[in-house]
């Protein structure tokens, strides 16, 4: 991963709606949700959540699948994961036995 996409992708999420909707996405999983459903349970207007997904998924951070009138948006996971092996790349001086329990707790 470049640092040019590592920090779209961060500044795509240092935003608290954002935040807020990536956080959700992960707890669901692959299953993902509908734009409806996450308006729904944010509490964030239709048009400003398709703003907010608009801007994850130009950042790599989700999937967006149409399904019939709906849009479902999930996490991608292998972008998600570059991400943290980018953050993590230099952990603990060049140790990465240092840096396994970290790892661990960041993911799964």
């Amino acid at each position: 991963m470049e640092i040019t996409e590592a920090v779209e992708q961060l500044t795509a999420l240092a935003q608290e709606s954002r935040l807020h909707v990536f956080r959700t996405l992960v707890r669901v999983g692959q299953e993902g949700m509908c734009a409806g459903d996450l308006s729904r349970e944010l509490e964030i207007s239709k048009p400003t959540l398709s703003f907010h997904l608009k801007e994850l998924v130009n950042a790599h951070l989700l999937n967006a699948e149409k399904q019939g009138r709906s849009i479902k948006y999930s996490l991608k996971v292998e972008a998600v994961g570059s991400l943290f092996d980018f953050l993590l790349q230099d952990c603990c001086q060049g140790r990465p036995e240092l840096c396994s329990s970290v790892a661990q707790k960041t993911c799964c």
